[in-house]
C-alpha cells in the first residue's frame, strides 16, 4: 500500500515493525508537500529538518528495542495557533509575523513525547476567525476536491493537508467549528472533544470560554488515536478537566450502535439547507438504523439563536484578548521612527497587522462590552447560552446522541461569500450549539452530494465527557459506508480526476 494513502494506525504499525522506516514516511510526505503545495497552499511553515530529525529519533528507538507508542514515527500537521519553540507562530495574522515562541504547547509536548512528527504549521483564517480560511493574512488554502473551493475554516490549512495526503494526521482548534466545518467540506474527519478535556496552554487565544484543541484525521480510528495522545488534565490550563479521558480507541476499534438511541435535531434542516446535502444526511441515518439504532426527532427550541449569541459572546472574548496585541512585546511594529508616540505605534500596528474580520469582530465585541450596552448585549447573550445548555440536558435526558449535518452546504466557490458576512458566519449554524454548551460533537463524512460531487459531513454530539460514544457511532457509520464505497471517502478523492494533481503515483510504497 502507498504511504500516502495509509492510516496513521497502519503506519504507524508497519514503523514498529520495521517494515517501513520514521525517516521514510516523513520523507513521503515532505515530498507530497513539495510537489501539490503550491496549488493547495496548505502550510504556512514547513519545518523539513526538524522532521527528519524526529523521524530518526524514532527509528533509533526501534532499533535499539524500544516499545514505540501508538503514533510513533507518524507525521502530523499543526495548525498555527499552537506554540512550537523556535518555529514561527502567526496564527494567521501579519501582527505576529516573525514571532518565534521560547515555549511548546502542552499538546504540542504531548505530541513530541509521543514521537509524532510534526511536519510544519498550516494556515488558517487570522486568529481563527472565519469558515473559508480566506482570511488568512498570508494567501487562501485551496480544497483539494475542487481548488476553486474553500476547505473550510478556520482551520482549513490542517483539513486541506488531510485531504491532499501531505499528512495523515492534523491538530487545531474548534471555537464555533473551525474543525468540524473543514472537515465536513473536505471529506476528512474531524473532533470537538468535551470543553476543558484537552489543554489550551499555549494555544493562542480567540475565545477563552469557547476554544477547544482537537484531533483532524481521515479515519474515525485515526482521530481517536489523536485524541487519546492529547487529552488529560493540564495544571497550567484553569479551564482543564482533572478526569480520566474516555476509552475513544476502544470505541473506535469496536463501533456498536446496537441500542443506541440516536436524536436527529428538528431545528437543523430546511430552508437554507443544500437538497443534497440533507439527502446524505438521511441516507446516513436510514444506514444506522439498519445498523440496530433507533432513531427519533427531537426538539432544541433554543437553537435558533444559537447563531446570534455566540456572535456577541465570541466577539467579546476576542476584543479582550486581542488587545495583548500592542506592537510593544512582539510581533509586528509599524511607525516606531523615533517621533511617533505609543499610541500612535499601536494605532499604525493594529491597523496594518490585523484584517478586516478581526478588526470587525473587535468592534462588535468592544461595543457589546461597553458601559451601557452590556446587559442588553453581552449579558442577554449568555442568557441564551445557558438555555442552549438545557435543551442539550433535556435532549441528553431521552437520547444517547444527537446527530445533525455538519453545515448546512458543501464547500462554496472562493469569493463567494467573502463580502457578505452574515452568510459566512451561517457556514457554523450546526456546529457552534456544541461551542456554547462545551459537549463534544465530532464530524464524519456521509458522501458526496448529488449536486456537485463534493463531500457532506455528518455530526454526532455528545453529552460532556462521553466523547467515546462519537468514536462508538462514526466508526459504526464509517465502517459501513467504506464497505459499500470500496474504500474510504479520500480514495475517491484520489481515483478520481478532480484529484489526479495529487501525484499519488509517484508515493513511496510500505515494503
Amino acid at each position: 500500500m502507498s504511504i500516502l494513502r495509509s492510516t496513521a494506525a497502519d503506519l504507524a504499525g508497519s514503523i514498529a515493525a520495521g517494515d517501513v522506516s520514521a525517516r521514510e514516511v516523513t520523507q513521503a510526505h515532505l515530498d507530497q508537500i513539495g510537489a501539490v503545495d503550491g496549488a493547495v497552499k496548505a502550510f504556512l511553515h514547513v519545518d523539513t529538518d526538524r522532521a527528519l530529525a524526529a523521524a530518526d529519533a524514532v527509528d533509533a528507538k526501534r532499533a535499539a528495542g524500544e516499545k514505540l507508542g501508538p503514533l510513533a514515527g507518524v507525521p502530523l500537521a499543526m495548525k498555527d495557533i499552537f506554540t512550537l519553540k523556535g518555529a514561527p507562530t502567526t496564527c494567521g495574522s501579519r501582527i505576529l509575523e516573525g514571532w518565534v515562541p521560547p515555549y511548546n504547547s502542552t499538546i504540542t509536548d504531548k505530541l513530541l513525547d509521543a514521537g509524532v512528527v510534526v511536519l510544519g504549521k498550516t494556515n488558517m483564517d487570522e486568529f481563527a476567525m472565519g469558515s473559508s480560511t480566506e482570511n488568512s493574512g498570508y494567501f487562501t488554502t485551496h480544497n483539494p476536491w475542487d481548488n476553486t473551493r474553500i476547505p473550510g475554516g478556520s482551520g482549513g490549512g490542517s483539513a486541506a493537508a488531510l485531504a491532499a495526503f501531505e499528512s495523515p494526521l492534523a491538530v487545531g482548534t474548534d471555537t464555533g467549528g473551525s474543525i468540524r466545518q473543514p472537515a465536513s467540506v473536505t471529506g476528512t474527519v474531524g473532533v470537538k472533544p468535551t470543553y476543558g478535556a484537552t489543554s489550551r496552554y499555549g494555544v493562542v487565544a480567540m475565545a477563552s470560554s469557547l476554544d477547544t484543541p482537537g484531533p483532524c484525521a481521515r479515519t474515525v480510528l485515526d482521530a481517536a488515536l489523536l485524541h487519546s495522545v492529547i487529552a488529560g488534565w493540564d495544571p497550567r490550563d484553569s479551564t482543564s478537566i482533572n478526569a480520566p479521558v474516555p476509552d475513544v480507541v476502544g470505541a473506535a476499534r469496536h463501533g456498536d450502535v446496537r441500542g443506541l438511541k440516536i436524536g436527529v435535531v428538528t431545528e437543523f434542516g430546511g430552508e437554507g439547507y443544500q437538497p443534497g446535502v440533507e439527502q446524505r444526511f438521511r441516507e446516513a441515518l436510514a444506514t444506522l438504523e439498519g445498523l440496530g439504532a433507533e432513531i427519533v426527532e427531537v426538539s432544541c427550541p433554543h437553537f435558533e439563536y444559537a447563531l446570534a449569541a455566540y456572535y456577541l459572546i465570541m466577539p467579546s472574548e476576542v476584543s479582550s484578548n486581542l488587545a495583548r496585541f500592542d506592537a510593544m512585546r512582539y510581533g509586528l511594529r509599524v511607525g516606531d521612527d523615533g517621533v511617533n508616540g505609543v499610541e500612535d505605534v499601536m494605532n499604525l500596528t493594529r491597523g496594518a497587522g490585523f484584517g478586516s474580520e478581526a478588526k470587525r469582530r473587535i468592534i462588535i465585541g468592544t461595543y457589546a462590552l461597553s458601559s451601557g450596552y452590556y446587559d442588553a448585549y453581552y449579558g442577554s447573550a449568555q442568557k441564551v447560552r445557558t438555555l442552549i445548555t438545557r435543551d442539550f440536558d433535556a435532549a441528553f435526558g431521552t437520547v444517547d446522541v444527537l446527530v445533525s449535518p455538519t453545515t448546512p452546504t458543501t464547500a462554496f466557490t472562493i469569493g463567494e461569500r467573502v463580502d457578505d458576512p452574515l452568510a459566512m458566519y451561517k457556514a457554523d449554524l450546526c456546529t457552534i450549539p456544541s461551542n456554547l454548551a462545551g459537549n463534544c460533537a465530532i464530524s464524519i463524512p456521509c458522501g458526496l452530494s448529488p449536486d456537485d460531487g463534493l463531500p457532506v459531513g455528518f455530526q454526532v454530539m455528545a453529552p460532556a465527557l462521553a466523547d467515546d460514544r462519537l468514536y462508538r457511532v462514526g466508526a459504526a457509520l464509517e465502517r459501513e459506508l467504506t464497505r459499500r464505497w470500496g474504500g474510504g471517502m479520500l480514495d475517491q478523492l484520489a481515483d478520481s480526476d478532480a484529484g489526479a494533481y495529487l501525484n499519488l503515483s509517484q508515493a513511496g510504497g510500505v515494503r
